[in-house]
This record gives structure tokens, sequence and C-alpha cells, in this order.
């Protein structure tokens, strides 16, 4: 079975104008994210407008800061500042990547952890290593929607992950861990990665690398997850070989319409729970 995340999303973004519409009811306001964007790089203006739509269905208002390439730090930093002490935003989007003279690490700190939608601070990576309560990194947690919406069982199930990046790879490993699953993580420096991935009941790819994940690494009956997103003449695809690994899996992401659809959707949830708890 195709695994349409497209859908998934739709349905997500649906049930968040009731939360969006019930939180205008209480406080006056809508959910208000922050995106600051920096340069003039057009795949990250292709993302931010892409997000804006994905605001725009759910109920969820959005407020553009744009930043000239060559903003000094300071500048940049005092930005994030200003939205980190404004109350009418409630969550703040730094897109990534930086230009080359902007210390990211330094400049994504100044994201308050509340505010910190996009799960990437030591505070809010802490809280899921802890178990406990925090904001998680879309992609992730939109894979976990995934697996949940097609009743997908990760209790006492073996899952790779192929991938070990603070974004995507080792926050996918601690959530399908505290989902009771046995979990390994393979990177670039494993030995018998075939072998690895042959084990696992729930294979998830998140390299960066085309077709890395042939039919061969794959278990019959498997669940494939492919985070990719790589573009071979001219085309996209994921970190899996698609054509061929849906002949043996049981449930498969296409690469465009999997995965990517949910990591929009998932940001738009963290948007409504982090303004949820702010007014609590």
């Amino acid at each position: 079975m195709i695994i349409d995340g497209r859908a998934v999303a739709a349905r997500i973004r649906a049930e968040l104008l009731s939360r969006t519409a019930r939180f205008f009811e209480n406080t006056g306001r809508y959910p208000t994210l922050a995106v600051v964007l920096i340069g003039d790089d057009p795949a990250s203006g292709i993302y931010v407008r892409n997000k804006f739509k994905a605001c725009a269905e759910a109920g969820i208002t959005c407020k553009d800061v744009r930043l000239p390439a060559s903003v000094s730090e300071e500048e940049t930093e005092n930005t994030v500042r200003g939205l980190a002490k404004d109350e009418e935003v409630d969550g703040i989007l730094v897109q990534l990547p930086l230009p080359a003279h902007l210390n990211q690490e330094r400049i994504l700190a100044e994201v308050p952890t509340e505010k910190d939608v996009d799960g990437f601070s030591a505070q809010n990576i802490g809280a899921l290593a802890l178990g406990k309560q925090g904001q998680v990194a879309c992609t992730p947690l939109g894979v976990m929607e995934l697996l949940k919406a097609y009743h997908i069982e990760t209790r006492g199930k073996r899952a790779v992950v192929v991938g070990r990046s603070n974004i995507v790879g080792k926050p996918m490993a601690l959530l399908l861990l505290n989902a009771d699953a046995t979990v390994t993580v393979c990177h670039s420096r494993t030995q018998n990665l075939k072998e690895e991935c042959l084990k696992a009941d729930i294979l998830v790819a998140a390299t960066g690398r085309a077709n890395l994940i042939t039919a061969d690494m794959v278990k019959e009956g498997a669940t494939v997850i492919d985070v990719g997103i790589n573009r071979v003449d001219g085309k996209l695809c994921g970190d899996v070989d698609f054509e061929n690994v849906q002949k043996k899996a049981a449930y498969i992401t296409p690469v465009p319409g999997g995965v990517g659809p949910m990591t929009v959707a998932m940001l738009l949830v963290n948007v409504c729970n982090a303004a949820e708890m702010r007014h609590k």
C-alpha cells in the first residue's frame, strides 16, 4: 500500500481549523507564526510561500520577516530577540540555510524553547530524549502521524533509521524508541548496512542520497518511509528505489507526496500547540 501523505496532511489541516477558531474565541486573535527569511535563495522562497499558504488554510496568522543577505549577525539576533519578546507571536521559524557569514547555532539559540516550532532547540531535544512534553521536529513527527494514520504497529517492532542528522535521524530514533520500537540507527560509517536494513519491520531512510535503499536491502512485508528529497535528471526522488522496493514492502511512502506534506502539516500543529500552551 502506498502511504498518501497529502491526504493525511489535508485532514490534519482541516482539523486544525476548529482549534484555531476556538483559540480566536478565547483570545481575540489567531495563532501566529513569524517566519524569518534572510536573502533571496529561490528554494527558500518557495518553501516559505508554501508554509504561508498552509497556514492560511489552517487559520494561522503569518508574520513575514525579510532581511537582506548582507544583514549582520547582530541585527539578525536582535530581530529574533524582538520576535521572542512579542506577545502576539507564538512560534518563530528561521528559514534555513542561512547565508554563510551567519552563525546558525547562535541565531537559533535566540528562539525561546516555547516558540521553537521547529523543535530544534537543545531543550526540546532533551525533552524528547527524556520522554517529556516539548516541541518535536516536524518531519519525524509527521512520520509518526503517518504510521498512526495507517495503523502501523510500532510496539515491539524492529525499526532501522538510516541517517543521524539532528533534524531528522536522531529525533526519529527517539520517537520510535518512545513508541516502544527496538531502534537501530545507521549512518555513513555503518558496516553491513544491507544486513541491518534487512532486520527492519519499519525502515526510515533519511540520508539525502538518491536510491540508496534498494530492494535487496528490504525485508518482505516491511514498512518503508522515505524522507529523502533528491533531484536526479530534473526529477524529484527519494532515498529509496521506489519502483523496485514497493514490490516487497507492505507500506511505502512516495516522493513526492509522502513525508513532505506532513512536515508542513506538523509545523502547523506545533504552532497551535505553542499558542495554546502560552495562553494557558
